[in-house]
């Protein structure tokens, strides 16, 4: 592989998690770091590209020569990132985006004494899945899927139905730690990368997105 194989291109990342509010004080999201996202821009970084990072919540500093836009809900993570994922050569998907939000979002703080007994929620946007649907000429897509079983069967699932080239399958234990370890799907088949710190795993998934590049993408 060259030795900077993004130099001139664009690359999008989603990071991090969401935040649903029920009302001013509360909200619904995840444990999700933001850690892999950033690791994975800093490995795109360092092969060349222009990266930008849509990304949610986080008490991390973005890595160096790193644009970041921030964002707090799916939707505004959604707009965000279909602004300017047709730009890039290069998506990724590795945003924790919450897959419901609450249909009503109180003014003020819900109190205890209010008799609240039941919370509607509405399903969240599948933002990698949009953003691929508009997929021009040469574009790679790349999603996570974070299961609790059956992690490989359900990425290839994924790959196939969102339209992707490539699928990260990892579990929860990656969440919130400074290691990782996952597996590669792709149409060609899945690779396992052993476990290692979520610099290096983040690496061999870059070095993966890129091989799925059309020359002159």
């Amino acid at each position: 592989m060259p030795a900077s194989p993004l130099r001139g291109l664009s690359v999008l990342i989603t990071s991090g998690p969401t935040r649903e509010p029920l009302d001013p004080v509360r909200f619904l999201t995840n444990a999700s770091s933001g850690a892999m996202g950033y690791a994975l821009a800093a490995a795109a970084r360092s092969l060349g590209a222009r990266v930008t990072v849509v990304s949610g919540p986080t008490a991390l500093s973005a890595p160096r020569g790193v644009a970041v836009v921030p964002v707090v809900t799916a939707l505004q993570m959604r707009r965000e990132t279909l602004k300017r994922s047709r730009g890039a050569a290069l998506v990724i998907g590795a945003a924790a985006v919450s897959d419901w939000r609450f249909a009503s979002v109180a003014k003020h703080k819900v109190k205890r004494t209010s008799g609240l007994r039941r919370l509607t929620v509405v399903p969240n946007p599948d933002i990698i899945k949009e953003a691929a649907s508009r997929r021009r000429r040469g574009q790679v897509f790349v999603g996570f899927a974070l299961e609790t079983r059956a992690a490989e069967r359900r990425a290839r699932a994924k790959l196939a139905e969102k339209g992707l080239d490539l699928v990260v399958a990892n579990g929860p234990a990656n969440i919130s730690s400074g290691r990782a370890r996952v597996v590669l799907v792709t149409h060609a088949g899945a690779r396992r990368i052993p476990e290692g710190t979520k610099a290096r795993v983040a690496r061999e998934i870059v070095a993966e997105a890129v091989r799925h590049l059309e020359p002159g993408a």
